[in-house]
């Protein structure tokens, strides 16, 4: 399906199904494939390689998200062990905020008073036992406060590009200040699997030893031996029902993220999840359609230090599909302007790549320059000037 990328002039709208190493766009898109029926308040399933959003409910619905807050503190706490900041035999002593006591009847690590312990564990705590006291534990040790922590986690809701969250703990206990959506889970998501693959392993691990204490990861989904999960995180509050954020791979390594958030019980969140993510892989496959190396078009370049330059994308690009359609999807490029004229730098988006199907557009790439381009010397201009006049007599 790409060995006809055709050139038009005018450009259409279209969702665009495009990752960048910042955002991802989780764009809903209708194939016409009834959409499961869930008992649950709201619910996403999004690809994870393209963004499409198969089915959903409600998704930018706000709610409580109890402690699928978490993964944004697994985020923040990931990312500080990936920049050096902090490193996993760091010990930290337990203080007065994070011992285990401040939390009855919840989630915890069970940290004692004046307890060391180190970061790895701390790390564990969170992910698995979904521990409030390893939450506090852990954002004091990194931020100085808890506040502090938790503006660093609001500092990438708003670079992730989340419409509808906002977080006002670090643990997820309820308050009417702190909400988030399906959608902006599924991103969160998407953005520990892609940005912090070694943070992501975590996930899968069943259970969690400290103080001589087992727990097991509540992801009921990691034993289903029916399906490939290798995470997330569950959440539960009386206010928020029971939540769920899962992660499987199918067939292809085809990845799907689900949500799942108010279900009415433990075992209905994994009961609906487990039928959102089967529906989906039944009837969907995603196909990698560009990388780095495929050039889609050669375009001529005007007042630059070459006149021809090469078009394409800078990462790798998917497109979701109904099973069985790939050989009937066609494909084109468009660009913004009529000509390409210098300076151009490495990764600009001059265009769009379109891909359709069933005469309708599903997918909208950003086409880029892929090398520099500098501007050319006053005699390169004057003869680039010269010609772009003459072409424009005839058009």
């Amino acid at each position: 399906m790409l060995k006809n990328i055709v050139k038009v002039t005018k450009l259409t709208f279209v969702a665009s199904l495009f990752m960048s190493s910042t955002n991802v766009f989780a764009e809903d898109i209708n194939y016409g494939i009834a959409s499961p029926n869930l008992n649950a308040q709201t619910y996403i399933l999004m690809d994870y390689h393209s963004g499409a959003v198969l089915a959903s409910l409600n998704p930018d619905q706000r709610q409580y998200p109890a402690s699928l807050t978490k993964m944004m503190t697994s985020y923040v706490v990931g990312d500080a062990i990936k920049q050096g900041r902090i490193h996993y035999d760091d010990t930290i002593i337990v203080g007065e905020s994070s011992w285990g006591k401040n939390f009855p009847g919840s989630s915890k690590m069970f940290l004692n008073l004046n307890q060391q312990v180190s970061v790895k564990d701390l790390n564990r705590g969170i992910i698995i036992a979904s521990g409030n006291d390893a939450c506090v534990a852990m954002a004091e040790h990194i931020s100085g406060t808890e506040q502090s922590f938790i503006d660093t986690m609001n500092k990438y809701v708003s670079q992730f590009g989340l419409k509808n969250t906002h977080f006002t703990t670090v643990h997820g206990l309820d308050d009417d200040n702190q909400y988030s959506s399906a959608r902006d889970m599924a991103i969160i998501g998407h953005h520990i699997i892609s940005d912090l693959p070694e943070e992501y392993k975590i996930y899968a691990e069943k259970d969690f030893t400290f103080n001589k204490i087992k727990q097991p990861n509540r992801n009921g989904l990691l034993w289903d031996k029916s399906m490939n999960v290798d995470g997330m995180k569950t959440g539960h509050t009386d206010k928020a029902g029971y939540n769920l954020v899962a992660s499987a791979i199918g067939n292809g390594n085809m990845r799907l993220i689900s949500v799942v958030m108010g279900v009415p019980t433990q075992k209905g969140r994994e009961i609906e999840s487990k039928k959102l993510l089967q529906w989906g892989f039944s009837h969907f496959e995603t196909f990698k359609v560009l990388d780095s190396t495929t050039t889609v078009s050669e375009e001529s370049v005007y007042y630059g230090d070459k006149s021809q330059i090469k078009l394409g994308v800078l990462n790798e690009v998917f497109v979701t599909l109904p099973k069985g359609r790939k050989q009937e999807v066609k494909s084109r490029y468009e660009l913004d302007k009529k000509y390409l004229e210098a300076p151009l730098s490495k990764g600009q988006v001059v265009g769009k790549i379109i891909y359709e199907l069933d005469g309708r557009n599903i997918a909208s790439i950003n086409l880029q320059v892929t090398e520099d381009v500098k501007e050319a010397g006053m005699l390169g201009k004057s003869w680039d000037w010269i010609v772009l006049t003459v072409k424009g007599l005839f058009n």
